[in-house]
């Protein structure tokens, strides 16, 4: 069954909708971006979410023991990288935590989702070049890769069904094509869900 993460919550809201709607993992940004959340925010985020979501945190280039702390003190079940960390940082960060680990890459070309086949991410996370910009890329560009994987970047209710048709990816990841003016809205993420499930 294909599984939903929906990212950059940060407001007490989201979290209401998402108890409500029950997708697979939420996301807290605590990169630089418009939907990042402080360390207090996750902490009072985090104790209103369902126990049953996973919560992931989402990074770029942070330390190790940052990331540490927050897997240690039950912030975050699940650690999704964003930026230029190279294998040799997710080997280190392995060693330390039984967390899953998330790699995103961005594709610019057909085979860069196959050079990071061999990674010690649990998932890759296969997103438009930067991430964040609400545009989905060419599909057709992933071709097969021998690692699971969340597709990401631009999907939408009006979209994802031929997303996943398309791509089979193990999960999809969905931050502003449910969101109204910057804001996620309940109706969206519902029907967000409700059409990935469809597909099942």
């Amino acid at each position: 069954m294909v599984k939903v993460k929906i990212c950059g919550l940060s407001r007490p809201s989201d979290i209401e909708v998402v108890n409500t709607e029950r997708p697979d993992f939420i996301g807290f940004v605590f990169a630089k971006s418009k939907r990042r959340v402080t360390l207090p925010q996750a902490v009072d985020l985090r104790k209103m979410l369902s126990s049953d979501i996973i919560p992931v945190g989402v990074f770029v280039n942070e330390s190790i023991e940052n990331i540490l702390s927050l897997t240690q003190e039950g912030i975050i079940d699940a650690i999704q990288l964003h930026g230029s960390e190279d294998e040799l940082y997710i080997q280190k960060l392995r060693l330390l935590t039984d967390a899953p680990i998330i790699k995103a890459i961005s594709i610019h070309n057909k085979g860069d989702a196959q050079k990071w086949s061999a990674t010690s991410a649990d998932y890759l996370l296969l997103d438009h070049k930067g991430g964040g910009t609400g545009q989905s890329f060419d599909w057709d560009m992933i071709g097969k890769i021998n690692k699971p994987f969340f597709l990401a970047g631009g999907l939408n209710a009006e979209n994802i069904a031929k997303a996943i048709q398309k791509t089979m990816p193990n999960a999809v990841d969905v931050s502003s094509g449910v969101e109204t003016e910057g804001i996620k809205d309940p109706i969206k993420i519902k029907e967000f869900i409700r059409r990935v499930r469809d597909e099942q």
